[in-house]
């Protein structure tokens, strides 16, 4: 597709998806500005990003290191500046890649892995790294996820125990604790799951005040999801198209 065709096409679906988040708000009492759009680009191509950029996106994600290192080089040698957010599952010997690009690491749901990432920062980086912790809204220890021992049971792995997590990012001088992300798990209605989600944020900020963010919501919830305290959501297809429209 000839450039300026997919420039008008990525500006088309941008004003579509702010106006839902700007009706969802509004059907939620909220102000539109307190949710953010994180652009998420997993399969797109760096121009995408690039134009995105030039169209006032500001928030971007990405769920594969080898993917996103490749993009994020690419778009700072267009001169384009974004903030990247990783927001898929990330394997420890990933840390000392991702900590190099990466603005918001969203996905951290293990000790293991915010001390491999905490070790990498203190190595590759001059500032802390933002930080959400990743939340099993049901408690599945099959899933990705910390979880909340008050909704996912008692018997919790210690290292995959989200409020010892929390503690250890909050304490950590190369992380910076922002708050959660989740996912709606597929077998629960979304408005419920993010009721539960919104229940542990309230808990989660009881004890560390500065951990606001709440990153929950995709393309087909968003509403749901700021009807309950979102403020950052995760929008692909809305906004890129499937991927073979771009062919």
């Amino acid at each position: 597709m000839p450039e300026q065709a997919r420039r008008d096409e990525l500006a088309a679906s941008l004003v579509e998806v702010r106006e839902r988040i700007a009706r969802a708000c509004t059907a939620a009492g909220r102000d539109p500005g307190d949710v953010a759009l994180v652009a998420v680009t997993k399969t797109y191509p760096a121009a995408d990003v690039v134009l995105l950029a030039g169209l006032g996106v500001t928030d971007v994600g990405e769920n594969k290191d080898q993917e996103a290192a490749a993009k994020a080089a690419g778009v700072a040698e267009a001169g384009a500046s974004v903030r990247w957010h990783f927001v898929g599952q990330l394997q420890r010997n990933k840390a000392n890649s991702v900590v190099r690009y990466a603005d918001v690491v969203e996905s951290v749901d293990s000790l293991r892995l915010a001390s491999a990432l905490d070790a990498a920062a203190g190595r590759h980086r001059d500032r802390p790294l933002d930080v959400l912790i990743q939340v099993s809204i049901d408690g599945d220890p099959e899933r990705g996820g910390a979880i909340d021992p008050v909704t996912g049971g008692s018997s919790v792995e210690p290292g995959r125990e989200l409020w010892r997590i929390a503690d250890y990012v909050a304490s950590a001088e190369t992380l910076r604790l922002r708050g959660l992300m989740a996912v709606a798990p597929r077998e629960w209605e979304p408005a419920r799951a993010f009721e539960a989600l919104a229940a542990t944020a309230a808990r989660l900020r009881a004890d560390h005040p500065d951990a606001t963010v709440l990153s929950a919501g995709m393309s087909g919830d968003l509403e749901k999801a700021v009807r309950h305290g979102a403020t950052h959501v995760r929008i692909g297809t809305s906004l890129l198209g499937m991927r073979n429209t771009l062919r």
